[in-house]
């Protein structure tokens, strides 16, 4: 199989949802034997359409602009055993690059009216490629890709092969050590292999890569915590991900939740310990979280028997968390105490290192 992945996505790397999914998905078919070359759209000169008709006139089949459309992405298109759209979800639909990419296509079409199960059409000069729709969305229901499964559907009909949309992306990153996330990974480069293999996703597959890990009640205080930190910081998110920033919480609830979205469980494996927080100030209150077995367990007030007790204003312990303040030095400057086993402290690092 020869594919061809276009990703229209206008950020890189870590920054990229749909790079992170799209990599992986590549990843097995690759492993099954394709040859894929994968293209990223903002690297590419790739103009709007004029509506001059020029390609279906006087070049028939080639458009008159001379852009990497014309010259190498529209031949590779057209010469390739299946096509792999990748797109941020946009206002519930393509991006305007992967919009544009799609009406590049224009001169695989001939100008003649059809008439097709009572709909008119324009008849074709050559078949198309198959089509592979991935998607990425920040929010958490799988509702928000309707109207974009609803345009593809009716644009690429029986070439639609498979359609892949994974909601709460923002969560991922490459190198995650968070299990479910694994899950969703690895069940995209299962996809890929599939599709060469078989031609299709199975639903078992696209099951596991659509599976909810989040919902809103979970993630809308986790996600605002992000732009109210990206606000007060004067960054942008994609600076906030670049630097590894930490959100700040402003509650015992947020700041319990960036702890546990933050364990690195391979780090903490030989570890049974309760850790409670007595904090004054800003948010004041007792929490508290236990971990054993690689799993961090959260909690509102005291623990029954805590290992280590930190008692500190909340404003001082933030700033240890986000990288503001060095722990160590607050310590020693007795800007807050911690009783028990204080031996944990120093692994802190390490296993909230995610």
């Amino acid at each position: 199989m020869k594919a061809l992945a276009i990703n229209s996505s206008a950020r890189a790397g870590q920054g990229s949802k749909t790079e992170i999914l799209l990599d992986c998905l590549v990843e097995g078919m690759r492993e099954a034997g394709a040859e894929v070359e994968v293209v990223n759209l903002r690297q590419k000169d790739v103009r709007y359409c004029l509506g001059c008709f020029t390609c279906w006139t006087k070049t028939p089949g080639k458009c008159v602009q001379p852009d990497d459309m014309t010259k190498e992405l529209f031949p590779k298109y057209a010469e390739s055993d299946l096509v792999i759209l990748a797109t941020p979800l946009y206002h519930y639909t393509v991006n305007a690059q992967l919009k544009t990419f799609i009406e590049r296509t224009l001169p695989i079409a001939l100008p003649f009216f059809v008439e097709r199960g009572g709909v008119t059409r324009h008849p074709l000069r050559r078949t198309p490629p198959p089509v592979v729709l991935l998607s990425v969305a920040g929010f958490p229901e799988a509702s928000v890709f309707e109207q974009l499964s609803s345009y593809a559907r009716y644009l690429f009909g029986e070439r639609l092969l498979a359609e892949i949309y994974r909601p709460s992306s923002e969560m991922f990153r490459a190198g995650t050590t968070n299990p479910r996330l694994l899950e969703v990974l690895n069940a995209a480069r299962q996809g890929g292999r599939e599709l060469v293999e078989n031609g299709r996703v199975s639903p078992d597959t696209l099951g596991r890569i659509t599976k909810p890990i989040t919902d809103f009640k979970t993630m809308a205080p986790l996600g605002n915590l992000v732009w109210q930190t990206c606000i007060d910081e004067g960054v942008t998110m994609m600076e906030f991900q670049k630097r590894g920033m930490v959100p700040r919480p402003n509650s015992l609830e947020t700041f319990l939740a960036v702890m546990q979205i933050g364990f690195n469980p391979a780090k903490a494996a030989d570890t049974r310990a309760a850790v409670q927080f007595d904090f004054s100030g800003q948010a004041s209150g007792t929490c508290h979280f236990t971990i054993a077995d690689g799993v961090l367990t959260p909690a509102i007030g005291p623990a029954a028997s805590p290992d280590l007790t930190i008692t500190a204003p909340f404003e001082v312990w933030m700033d240890v968390l986000t990288g503001k303040a060095n722990g160590q030095q607050m310590f020693m400057e007795k800007k807050y105490t911690a009783s028990g086993d204080v031996g944990l402290l120093p692994r802190f690092g390490s296993m909230f290192g995610n």
